[in-house]
């Protein structure tokens, strides 16, 4: 069936409001890539605090730390993982991206995986993998919820490595880079190995004056545990920057498309108006040609 003017009057009044909402949820993605941003930069100085502290324990403490006992034999150690997504769509291929490139890393494993994700759009796609997905978590909505969440992934892993021994451990997340971009990157957060320890170690002191080490073990646990923490927050809030540049892009696709919509139908419409206009027009002519032609007569 043809469209009336009012069917268009309709449909560009629908799109009008669409479009308001698209350029709302435009402008929610662009501030929140800001505060994710600066919280990367934030956490990103705090860890190389941590990182010259461990360093400087390393250098001065010999004896190996509980936590950085070797793995068990490769056959024998459970591998876990955390993979960062999002609870809402509207993300164009965020969480396929991450998900994708997460199943193909851990398919080169030794034995399969257990995951712990973050955000039910990634959870979805994760599912049908046939991977075992140990717990769902959501996605933070703010940097200050950020925290909460890393602590319930510390917690979950700390009770599944209790009963089972955890040999390795990564992170896998989306990584922004300028503008919308960004890239799935994994990074492994266990074991801390002698490879690890002797990178770490080998980090310059920014001061001449060398630091002195108190509290012993103590002190490198506590920084161990820093590290943890800092590494998962940093994971979360790099994601979540990439999920709002995602978000953003798709917004501003939406945006360009809707008003390429309302062009088309502000077109249509004054085709169809003006096509009205001239029926009229013709008709009160042929009325009043018909009209005359009835005086003559």
């Amino acid at each position: 069936m043809s469209d009336t003017t009012a069917s268009l009057g309709r449909k560009i009044n629908s799109a009008a409001e669409l479009q308001s909402v698209v350029r709302t949820m435009k402008a929610l993605a662009a501030s929140s890539i800001g505060q994710y941003e600066q919280s990367v930069k934030a956490v990103a100085d705090y860890s190389r605090s941590i990182e010259l502290g461990l360093g400087a324990c390393f250098r001065e403490i010999r004896h190996q730390s509980p936590m950085m006992e070797p793995t068990t034999a490769s056959g024998a150690a459970v591998i876990g993982a955390v993979v960062f997504g999002s609870d809402q769509g509207l993300v164009g291929k965020f969480n396929e991206l991450v998900a994708d490139y997460a199943l193909k890393t851990l398919a080169a494993m030794p034995c399969k995986p257990q995951l712990w994700v973050v955000g039910e759009q990634v959870y979805s796609r994760l599912a049908d993998s046939g991977l075992p997905l140990r717990a769902l978590f959501n996605v933070p909505t703010s940097v200050q919820a950020i925290s909460p969440l890393v602590g319930q992934l510390l917690l979950a892993y700390q009770a599944f490595d209790s009963r089972e021994r955890v040999g390795e451990f990564y992170l896998f997340y989306n990584h922004p880079a300028s503008g919308a971009v960004f890239a799935p990157v994994s990074q492994r957060l266990l074991p801390l190995d002698e490879v690890w320890r002797r990178q770490i170690a080998e980090l310059p002191w920014p001061r001449p004056n060398l630091p002195e080490v108190m509290g012993g073990g103590e002190t490198l646990r506590a920084l161990i545990r820093e590290y943890l923490f800092v590494s998962l927050f940093r994971a979360c809030a790099e994601s979540l920057a990439s999920e709002n540049a995602s978000r953003l892009a798709a917004m501003q696709r939406a945006d360009k498309n809707i008003d390429e919509l309302l062009e088309n139908l502000h077109s249509a419409f004054h085709r169809l108006r003006q096509s009205g206009i001239d029926d009229e027009l013709f008709d009160v002519i042929s009325g009043y040609e018909a009209l005359s032609k009835a005086k003559v007569l």
